[in-house]
């Protein structure tokens, strides 16, 4: 089920198109101003957002990187610290907007190989109250953690983060972009998940293959503050619901086929694990991303082997140096699975 001119893209999970279901519902959908708060089908996806997470309250916003920067407002001033991991997304992928627009300063902490940020490193993070020092007012976790592997992090794990951050007095954000891939791999809802943080952000435009949009959760107060931080952002996005449509046929429909991906992912790292040449790493896919590296000295490069790919008509994303990373996701299946190994093989040997 590669993409209709027959390219197999597994550079990310943002690459998917709507279906044709998503269509239908995108033409026929009732609209309204959003900023007024009245586009019913805007609405409509905000409820379920918000039952689906177990917050209280929803707001539509037009990416992750928006919305874990409205969330940072939200809970921050400037010049306060929120504390987060090297490797997480926030840090590495989001053009330093918590501090080019909110002033907010980065305290960053090892992730460790499991994705996880220690508890005793967070504790240690805190700053006490002193003149000298920027208040530390907020914690930032992942889960998934992309950058460690596509890892999720434990219920557990979550809590425990959650209490330590909560007795230093800080608040907890959650990005959750693929939070329900978290939840299917940890055979639990994401309710669960998000039961100890204060906000969570996910995406639908990830492995929900809705075309555009995320969503912002947290406490009725907390997303009354954030619609207008989101309004200051120039985020007010008026007859939206014509792509909420799409939304809520992904929160409706997509959450509970993401096991597909996962087990793709598994079929994907199976099959590359056998080709000379390669290594799977980060421990093999937990959920629907699966990395590798090349051996060093390896007779042609990164690049030259991601090239090669393409004219194969697989395209896939590097993560580092001779690094490569693999997202399964709608709009790839078994075949285009074993079409990829294939491809991989005759790459590697040639």
């Amino acid at each position: 089920m590669a993409f209709e001119n027959g390219i197999i893209d597994l550079r990310s999970d943002t690459v998917t198109h709507p279906t044709e279901e998503m269509r239908a519902a995108m033409a026929a959908a009732p609209v309204g101003d959003d900023v007024y708060n009245e586009d019913p089908t805007v609405i409509q996806m905000e409820k379920l957002a918000a039952e689906k997470t177990g917050m209280q309250a929803a707001l539509f916003v037009a990416s992750g990187t928006m919305g874990n920067l409205i969330a940072a407002l939200t809970h921050c001033g400037r010049g306060d610290e929120a504390v987060m991991g090297t490797s997480g997304h926030t840090f590495l992928h989001e053009v330093g907007g918590i501090s080019a627009l909110g002033g907010i300063f980065p305290s960053l902490i090892p992730n460790q190989a499991d994705g996880t940020l220690a508890i005793e490193d967070i504790q240690n993070a805190y700053r006490e109250d002193d003149i000298h020092h920027p208040p530390s007012r907020l914690l930032i976790l992942e889960n998934t953690q992309n950058q460690c592997g596509g890892i999720p992090l434990s219920v557990d794990y979550m809590h425990s983060a959650a209490t330590i951050a909560h007795s230093l007095s800080m608040q907890v954000h959650l990005d959750g972009a693929r939070v329900f891939n978290a939840a299917k791999a940890l055979d639990c809802s994401a309710a669960e998940i998000c039961a100890p943080v204060d906000s969570v952000m996910f995406c639908l435009s990830k492995g929900l293959c809705a075309p555009v949009g995320s969503m912002l959760c947290g406490s009725s107060e907390f997303i009354a503050k954030a619609r207008k931080i989101r309004k200051q952002l120039g985020g007010g996005m008026r007859q939206v619901g014509v792509i909420a449509a799409a939304g809520i046929i992904s929160l409706e429909k997509m959450i509970d086929r993401l096991p597909e991906d996962h087990q793709n992912a598994k079929d994907l790292a199976a099959g590359l694990a056998k080709i000379k040449g390669l290594t799977i790493v980060k421990g093999g896919p937990q959920t629907n991303m699966v990395f590798f590296r090349i051996e060093r000295g390896f007779h042609k490069t990164a690049d030259t082997i991601k090239e090669q790919l393409k004219e194969k008509g697989v395209l896939v994303g590097l993560s580092g140096p001779n690094e490569f990373r693999l997202v399964t996701h709608y709009w790839v299946n078994a075949d285009d699975v074993a079409k990829t190994i294939e491809a991989v093989k005759s790459v590697m040997v040639s």
